[in-house]
């Protein structure tokens, strides 16, 4: 169904700029490509932006010196903590949720094993404060750089971001800050750091562009929160761009323009103006309900991967996926009961009544703990992962149970279950649930009996199925991303595997719309939590083939109740059933732009 188009933006690239990092005109570059975290359109001078150099060589100091050296590093650390408490008092009023980042920040430097073997690595191995900082921090970092999940990776800066603040005090240096410029610039620079990104001078930083980071990254959710467009993972950026040099940001489709006519200019500059309006009328959004046009109601969670996580200040029904697994990720040892009770109860009066989806442990795959042995496999994301793992350790399974079902009397609980891939996984996952809840009782620990169990459909021979595991469980959530990469044989984080990791394959715009019929006819409730959802487009088809329950970054909350709004639901059924009988994404793709 084609109608003029009311959105400036395309949620993909043209297919000339498709896969391509550079763009040339002669002997010219034209522009760089990377990926738009923060809509919008800056036009300013770049400001290319080299950290300080804090690169520490593993230096070993005499065993009298130990003891001095412990407390240069607990100075450091209190420094730290100082400066961190500024920080966040500069955030709080204006950005609460983003202001958490430092309390995280603050969570760190106060960690006694961490701090313990710190100190640990300097009595027993003569290392420096700064080499002992170096190396334990780096440790914490390079594990969770080792996840798949993004938002849990994305949370080793954090731990980069403590550690270069300890060691530039430790080192003596001057602190190097953006939060002063006397003109309009677009900072430019290989990464920033949380803190980089909370000091901008936001009268004057119009844009930001890095080599690498994602979506997740600090660096995205705080350009978000500032409505400060950002453009991540261009690679040779500070190659290509030299500093002083006139670009244009285009945050829409992932390009910076380092070559440009001045009527080009202009013309950009129209299109910054008219996305200001659009982003003013999304904004309006911000506080309302999801539905459509005419009304019909659409639940809009949101994704979270922490227990200190970001609403975008906006409205939102239901924490439809709480990743547990940042839990283990961020220990040296398995998260014991009292600790995982601690963080589940505390996101659960957060939620202040709100529905919460609590996804058991999802390891294995790239997944991996420092303390846990896993098997080698040939294919590990095929293999002993998420809920097949804790099968084979029932004692870790039962371990977050009882967690879980203790902190269920603080908040409106739900369990779901990973990687499930038949009718026996479920039984078998609700068998165990059942011997946990009966063992409780026995002990005579409260918890509620009405906890509702899930079960993500991520694996093809779940979702083929969907009618029969309606009758099995109280509600499920499609994985879109697992779900996609499975059914169109296609590992999504292989980049020369990217042509055929299709989001909008034919087969899978058939797939759920068969997991969503099976669902209604059921009467049960069924929500999407993966990447199509957060995506205002893939929401208004997901929409028109029977979801009415929608989990995404809350960032993405106001455009895609912006979006639905414009639309009846008749209109997204009508296009959604012609994009089921459609033969190539392509096709689906162009149907989708109504």
């Amino acid at each position: 169904m084609r109608k003029k188009r009311s959105r400036l933006w395309q949620f993909w690239l043209p297919a000339d700029l498709e896969n391509k990092g550079t763009a040339t005109m002669g002997e010219r570059q034209k522009f760089l490509c990377g990926n738009a975290v923060s809509k919008g359109i800056a036009i300013a001078k770049a400001y290319r932006y080299e950290p300080l150099d804090l690169k520490v060589s593993k230096s070993k100091c005499d065993k009298e010196e130990t003891e001095a050296e412990c407390r240069r590093f607990q100075s450091a650390r209190e420094q730290a903590k100082e400066e961190l408490q500024t920080l966040y008092a500069a955030l709080e009023e204006e950005h609460p949720d983003q202001a958490k980042i430092f309390v995280a920040h603050q969570e760190v430097l106060e960690d006694e094993e961490m701090t313990e073997e710190t100190e640990n690595v300097i009595k027993e191995d003569c290392l420096t404060a700064e080499s002992a900082v170096d190396t334990i921090f780096n440790q914490y970092a390079d594990l969770l750089k080792q996840v798949e999940d993004p938002l849990i990776a994305g949370r080793a800066a954090d731990f980069l971001d403590v550690k270069a603040r300890v060691l530039r005090l430790l080192l003596g240096k001057e602190e190097k800050r953006l939060d002063h410029f006397a003109e309009d610039v677009i900072v430019v620079a290989h990464d920033l750091l949380p803190s980089d990104t909370a000091n901008l001078d936001r009268d004057h930083v119009k844009g930001l562009i890095t080599e690498v980071g994602g979506s997740n990254s600090h660096c995205a959710i705080l350009a978000r929160s500032f409505s400060l467009p950002a453009i991540l993972g261009a690679e040779d950026a500070m190659t290509q761009i030299q500093d002083g040099q006139d670009l244009i940001l285009d945050g829409l489709t992932g390009q910076i323009w380092l070559d440009f006519s001045q009527e080009e200019k202009e013309q950009y500059e129209q299109k910054r103006q008219l996305w200001k309006k659009q982003i003013e009328e999304e904004q309006t959004y911000l506080l309302r309900p999801g539905a459509t046009k005419d009304e019909v109601k659409i639940a809009l969670g949101i994704n979270v991967g922490s227990d200190a996580y970001d609403t975008a200040g906006a409205a939102y029904d239901f924490i439809g996926l709480f990743r547990t697994e940042f839990l283990y990720m961020e220990n040296d040892h398995m998260p014991t009961e009292e600790e995982q009770f601690s963080v589940y109860r505390r996101i659960l009066e957060g939620a202040k009544g709100k529905p919460v989806t609590l996804r058991t442990l999802d390891i294995g795959g790239d997944k991996t703990l420092p303390y846990f042995s896993l098997p080698k496999e040939d294919n590990p994301f095929l293999g002993e992962r998420a809920l097949r793992l804790c099968f084979s350790h029932m004692e870790i399974f039962e371990t977050q149970m009882r967690a879980a079902l203790r902190a269920s009397v603080y908040g409106n609980l739900q369990i779901m279950f990973p990687m499930v891939g038949s009718m026996e996984d479920i039984r078998k996952a609700k068998e165990a649930v059942r011997k946990v809840m009966d063992a409780l009782k026995q002990e005579g620990i409260a918890y509620d009996p009405k906890v509702k169990i899930g079960v993500m459909i991520e694996v093809p021979s779940l979702a083929l199925q969907a009618d029969l595991v309606a009758q099995e469980v109280d509600f499920a959530s499609i994985g879109s991303n697992d779900l996609t990469q499975y059914v169109c044989a296609a590992d999504r984080m292989n980049a020369a595997m990217e042509p055929y990791y299709q989001t909008y394959a034919p087969a899978m715009v058939r797939l759920l719309g068969f997991v969503f019929e099976s669902f209604q006819k059921a009467n049960k409730p069924i929500s999407v939590c993966g990447e199509m959802a957060g995506n205002p487009k893939g929401a208004a088809l997901l929409v028109g083939l029977g979801a009415r329950k929608l989990s995404m970054n809350a960032a993405m909350l106001a455009a895609v109740k912006a979006e639905l709004a414009r639309h009846r639901i008749d209109e997204l059924e009508k296009m959604a059933k012609t994009c089921q009988e459609l033969c190539t994404e392509k096709e689906i793709k162009e149907q989708m732009e109504m």
